[in-house]
């Protein structure tokens, strides 16, 4: 455990932390938005590139959570349809990641987002079900989900603009998004580990520390997300990419 300390952190540091903490388990029990900040969030601790790693076992702790609680309510055929693309990205992401600096990386995380919240808005007043139907969009998806994942863990936006084309109940789109990370987040790991090299022992311990939080995080957002009707949970997802989008902009 001593080796969590080694990074030296401020009080303010280790609050930063922990608030990522809270929001990532808030953001895979239906909280969307919440995962948003969480990336910018902890590369003002540790930078844009390591934050990629330190943030995914949290993430994972998270995903785990998640499934459990929302794991019958999951579309599979959506899932079938992204994954062999998206693992696709997370390579792609991979090799890119190693030409990405910090200014890069924001600049990522802001256009991802913004190029995101006008599809939201289109697709909640669009009642048309041919798009997530056609293939170049299940493709385009599992690729962009993949690599802004592996890039910076912000496939978040990505995934609300599929589903909300998809038209999926509140409970099955959380579930299906659940499933989609837990998966695509375990995938990842061997190329943080082995290639980028940002998740050590040292990154690990420090997810266990702060694991508490995570399920805190889980529980708010279950709550949070029982008392929201059906019919206003689409407005929900588009208002909370748009805070994160903002924030983006402080």
């Amino acid at each position: 455990m001593t080796a969590i300390f080694s990074y030296h952190l401020s009080l303010e540091n280790w609050l930063l932390i922990g608030l990522v903490a809270l929001l990532t388990g808030m953001s895979k029990t239906g909280v969307h938005g919440a995962g948003m900040l969480s990336a910018p969030l902890l590369a003002l601790v540790f930078g844009g590139h390591s934050s990629s790693g330190i943030i995914l076992p949290m993430l994972i702790i998270a995903d785990v959570f998640g499934v459990w609680y929302y794991h019958r309510h999951a579309s599979w055929h959506h899932l079938k349809l992204l994954f062999p693309w998206a693992g696709l990205g997370i390579v792609a992401g991979t090799f890119a990641g190693a030409y990405i600096d910090d200014k890069t990386f924001k600049l990522i995380m802001a256009i991802t987002i913004f190029i995101s919240i006008p599809l939201m808005i289109w697709l909640k007043g669009h009642k048309k079900e041919e798009i997530p139907k056609t293939g170049w969009f299940s493709v385009s998806t599992g690729i962009a989900g993949g690599f802004t994942s592996m890039v910076g863990n912000l496939a978040g936006s990505v995934m609300a603009v599929y589903l909300l084309a998809a038209r999926l109940p509140k409970n099955v789109y959380i579930g299906t998004t659940a499933w989609f990370f837990l998966v695509i987040n375990w995938a990842k790991v061997p190329f943080h580990v082995f290639s980028w090299h940002t998740i050590t022992l040292k990154t690990a311990l420090l997810s266990l520390v702060v694991s508490p939080l995570i399920l805190l995080g889980a529980a708010v957002g279950i709550f949070i997300v029982k008392r929201i009707p059906e019919k206003h949970y689409r407005w929900f997802i588009i208002v909370m990419t748009i805070a994160a989008a903002v924030f983006m902009l402080l």
